[in-house]
């Protein structure tokens, strides 16, 4: 069963550990100090129902729907390339008093923004959904099924809360304007390079 758990752990690990809409929100909120925990939270278990949802069911979406996982792939390409136009746009406008005053908004407006970055993001349900629940065929046997998704759960609840909290460590890094706008600019590239590849 430890095969299956790692497989599953370094499979999800890798998919979530490019910067995305997500983990940039995540990783902004971690630089500010605000509402951390929570929004790991929410992250992780959502990423957990999916990734559940993927590894019991894929194969059958798959069978009934055999373009959904190009469907996804448009649509995940389509996401990314506006959110990196988006990061490009502030990084423009270089607007970051609230950043750079720790600032954020209350607790409920950020879990509300950080479910709309997991829920409305079709990369999300590629990873997961598609990627993961993809990789997860491989296993027959229920155990080592459930196993693979155990490990890949661990690695969202991992990553998230390591992102999360190991944001602060940047702080002082992050402490003018100028570093906050090569960060947008560094995630555009990233979001537009994971369009591209998707793509093709």
């Amino acid at each position: 069963m430890i095969t299956p758990a790692l497989t599953g752990f370094a499979t999800a690990f890798a998919l979530i550990l490019a910067i995305g809409a997500q983990n940039a929100f995540v990783l902004r909120q971690g630089l500010v100090r605000r509402h951390v925990f929570w929004l790991c939270l929410l992250c992780a278990v959502s990423d957990a129902l999916l990734i559940t949802a993927g590894v019991l069911g894929f194969g059958a979406i798959v069978a009934v729907y055999p373009q959904f996982p190009q469907i996804m792939a448009w649509g995940g390409a389509a996401f990314l390339t506006v959110y990196g136009a988006m990061r490009f746009w502030a990084a423009w406008q270089g607007r970051y008093e609230m950043q750079l005053a720790g600032q954020s908004a209350g607790l409920w407006a950020t879990l509300a923004t950080g479910a709309a970055f997991t829920w409305l993001n079709p990369h999300v349900y590629l990873d997961t959904l598609g990627l993961v629940g993809a990789v997860s065929t491989q296993y027959v046997d229920v155990a080592q099924k459930t196993a693979f998704g155990i490990g890949a759960v661990s690695a969202s609840f991992v990553f998230f809360f390591s992102l999360g909290y190991g944001a602060r460590l940047l702080g002082p890094m992050m402490q003018s304007a100028r570093a906050w706008r090569r960060l947008d600019v560094m995630i555009g590239v990233v979001m537009w390079a994971l369009a591209i590849k998707l793509l093709s």
